[in-house]
């Protein structure tokens, strides 16, 4: 699944297959601007950051069970969003420093270090990185993923796939070959 966020003429969190199918809205309602997202793979919670509204909330990956981490005017100032076992991590992008904030009560918030120009934080953990397995976009025998010839998108599942076109080429009827 793709998760991202949308602050246009109706701020939202939403999901998707990878290939852009089954496009589902998982908050909008109580959301203003969400500038950045966070997920939990192992429990499947999705974090966001509303600036607009000052708040880090949560939902499930339906949209569901959805709480207020913590609230306030120090959340104007935050831009990116990682979690990592008991905390989330972002920066405050007024003083560009890595903060830390528990993410089951919001309390215990320490500055961690400062960085000059930091806008995003990421974290890389083995634990959080994907078993790998078969899949529908692994190269066949000739060497295209998933026999697509240019692009092979993951679609509901990850024994199905779509294969797309790079710009200026389409799709021929064959439904993996791009002309």
């Amino acid at each position: 699944k793709l998760f991202f966020t949308d602050y246009g003429n109706a701020a939202k969190v939403e999901r998707c297959d990878m290939d852009g199918m089954n496009r589902t809205w998982i908050v909008d309602s109580k959301i203003e601007q969400p500038t950045a997202l966070a997920l939990d793979l192992i429990n499947k919670y999705v974090y966001w950051l509303d600036i607009y509204l000052e708040s880090v909330e949560v939902v499930d990956y339906q949209g569901r069970r959805r709480q207020t981490i913590t609230k306030g005017r120090q959340i104007r100032h935050l831009c990116g969003l990682a979690v990592f076992e008991n905390y989330l991590y972002t920066i405050n992008s007024d003083n560009l420093s890595i903060l830390r904030i528990n993410r089951y009560n919001g309390t215990d918030v320490q500055a961690l270090a400062r960085l000059d120009n930091a806008k995003e934080i990421r974290v890389y953990q083995k634990r959080a990185q994907a078993a790998v397995r078969s899949h529908a976009c692994e190269a066949d025998p000739y060497g295209m993923p998933g026999g697509c010839t240019h692009l092979c998108l993951l679609s509901s599942s990850y024994k199905a796939r779509t294969c797309r076109c790079r710009t200026g080429f389409i799709l021929g009827s064959d439904g993996r070959s791009c002309k």
